[in-house]
């Protein structure tokens, strides 16, 4: 037994008190007999010997009631070592959307926040935090309606962001007892819960809300599969952990049904269906299932806007015509002039300019070409086999330091393929390896710190740059190289205009860092806004003079089709969609050791653990008890 105020024990001295007048009642009296007293001395005798057991009874009721009183401001009780430990303790609750699934007709999340308002003892203090947000030093009475209001979101903490995270919310208090308890479902993605490493000395518990594995379909993605003059082919990817056979599929423009089918998974997880749409068509487009899983990757959005034409131009006296095919009428501007015609105020109007070896950049053009660039725009320069090296370093040295040294007269053949680099990135489905690669006869040596595209099998670079400048080592004639023959030109080619305009993919992953270039013009405090039905705000964005660039790292944070606006006027659209990770669905395996099941067997446990049986009552009552004996023994007993 232990005691609340153990030095209040010091009071049970105060039971000589009782004692030293029970003594002082005993004193020895001097005897005087009266004659004629016969009869009464036997009645004196008895008298004296009920008077003794009425003192010695209330001398033990008194001792006891003192002794009682005593007790009870001791307060007394019975606990654990670890129940009298000052605690702190930090709860994580996991709101991805991994959590906001439907099991037997309850959702996941919702009923996880009942259960943890319904079963931690009101008067606990804690920490809880989310991947999103944070309540600090809070009892629950506290946060009970915003913790009703919370929703799900795309963010995932890692397990060892989680327990970064919650030693940040601890004490350096080394005597306090710290608990880390994590709420989650506990997907692969978040990693090892057994393997997780603690800064300090925190006891970690992990509840999972339910062991039923969560059956779910999802839209994975949808991409243009053929496109002509006509119609559009649409594909959109399907993956499922459940035993459907079929699932109807249904796509909308700006929230009207214009094609359903369905998609077959036959036994497998997986699954694709096309639709057909008009290419003249403006599509706001949604891609629609029914799942009883997960809600949030049951739509998939895109858009199809009026393509702005991506404005290239071609200087130079070479033919130009195997550029002309590449770029097509459908999606680029294309224009063609020779030097000596060349309209200089033309230049600053391209998004992409290609110096078609020319043999001698004259100054006027250097200097239209580096304001061209530095005004977003892009610009390649393909070298002439008798070209002037001094005027194509006066161009390139001013981009990645780069230097053309010395013409080369020997047959050299590309071997390498950076597939990493910016124009070949998703070009090639695996490594490249037999492959027919193209040569040149004439070559000039290259220095330069800018990404290589191109290699030759001595390791010189063929194809180099990035951003907005990009340079070739050879002419690319027919006299001198097969390069026009290869299928490394229309990708190389290609790329470099659709690099030269970032114009709206067909849609866009939330939390990706994405840029978009806007062809227009601002005047001064203009700006773009971006807007959806419900919300609007302010990207960051870089004004050009001929466009403007847009970044869309922080926002938005829901899905959905939202209008690039400018003075209120919709330029063009631009689809999110939440990444697909979510819905892998793929439990990690929890520790041995971990005997937590729920949250009411957790909390009942803590409480269990943490119970101190008091008896301050019960010395109280006793105490009571013998107020009323003493009570009784003064008014019955003679």
């Amino acid at each position: 037994m232990q005691f609340k105020y153990p030095e209040l024990l010091w009071g049970l001295l105060l039971l000589l008190i009782p004692i030293l007048i029970h003594l002082f009642q005993l004193r020895r009296f001097k005897k005087t007999p009266f004659t004629n007293v016969k009869f009464l001395k036997q009645v004196v005798s008895e008298s004296r010997k009920s008077s003794s057991l009425k003192k010695w009874l209330l001398l033990f009721t008194r001792m006891g009631l003192l002794a009682a009183l005593v007790f009870a401001f001791a307060q007394p009780f019975i606990a654990n070592d670890t129940a009298l430990q000052e605690k702190e303790t930090v709860f994580y609750l996991d709101d991805s959307f991994s959590m906001n699934g439907q099991i037997e007709n309850v959702n996941l999340f919702k009923n996880t926040i009942q259960d943890f308002i319904k079963y931690i003892p009101n008067e606990q203090r804690f920490t809880l935090f989310t991947n999103k947000q944070v309540f600090k030093d809070v009892e629950v009475k506290d946060i009970q309606n915003e913790l009703l209001n919370l929703s799900v979101a795309a963010e995932q903490l890692a397990i060892a962001e989680i327990v970064l995270k919650a030693n940040t919310y601890f004490s350096d208090n080394a005597a306090s007892q710290k608990n880390l308890v994590i709420i989650s479902d506990f997907q692969q993605r978040m990693g090892n819960p057994a393997a997780i490493d603690s800064t300090k000395n925190i006891n970690i518990s992990f509840i999972k809300p339910s062991n039923t594995i969560l059956l779910n379909t999802a839209i994975d993605s949808v991409f243009i599969a053929e496109r002509n003059n006509e119609n559009i082919e649409l594909v959109a990817l399907l993956s499922t952990n459940s035993e459907e056979e079929t699932i109807p599929v249904s796509l909308f423009n700006n929230d009207k049904l214009i094609a359903k089918t369905a998609a077959k998974f036959d036994g497998t997880k997986n699954s694709e269906v096309r639709f057909t749409i008009n290419t003249n068509e403006v599509i706001l487009g949604k891609v629609a299932i029914s799942d009883t899983g997960l809600d949030y990757d049951n739509q998939f959005y895109f858009n199809i806007d009026e393509k702005s034409k991506i404005k290239i131009l071609v200087i130079g006296n070479s033919s130009s015509d195997f550029l002309k095919r590449i770029y097509t009428e459908d999606e680029f501007d294309f224009s063609t002039s020779t030097l000596a015609q060349l309209n200089y105020s033309t230049i600053e109007n391209q998004d992409l300019v290609i110096l078609n070896e020319v043999q001698k950049l004259p100054a006027s053009l250097i200097t239209a070409i580096k304001t061209l660039s530095n005004n977003g725009g892009s610009f390649v320069l393909i070298p002439s086999t008798d070209g002037e090296i001094a005027s194509y370093n006066e161009l390139a040295s001013s981009f990645y330091s780069s230097q053309y040294v010395n013409e080369v007269s020997q047959k050299m053949s590309i071997a390498t393929v950076k597939t990493e680099h910016p124009l070949f990135v998703n070009v090639f489905d695996k490594k490249v390896t037999d492959f027919q690669f193209p040569s040149v006869n004439q070559r000039f040596k290259f220095k330069t710190k800018a990404p290589i595209a191109l290699e030759f099998q001595n390791k010189e670079p063929f194809l180099l740059g990035g951003k907005n400048a990009f340079f070739f080592a050879a002419a690319i004639n027919n006299d001198n190289s097969n390069f026009k023959n290869s299928p490394l030109i229309v990708p190389a080619f290609y790329n470099m205009g659709m690099n030269s305009l970032k114009l709206p993919p067909l849609y866009v992953t939330i939390g990706s860092d994405v840029e978009i270039e806007l062809p227009v013009t601002l005047q001064q405090d203009d700006i773009i806004k971006i807007a959806d039905k419900e919300n609007e705000f302010i990207p960051q964005q870089r004004v050009l003079p001929k466009k403007v660039q847009i970044n869309f790292t922080e926002n938005p944070k829901s899905a959905g089709i939202y209008r690039v606006k400018h003075n209120e006027q919709t330029l063009r659209h631009i689809s999110f969609n939440n990444n697909r990770k979510e819905s892998e669905l793929l439990y990690a395996q929890l520790p041995e050791n971990n005997n937590q099941t729920s949250l009411s067997d957790f909390f009942l446990e803590s409480q269990k653990n943490n119970a101190i049986n008091e008896f301050w009552k019960w010395f109280a009552i006793l105490a009571f008890a013998f107020v009323l004996i003493e009570t009784a023994l003064q008014r019955f007993l003679k």
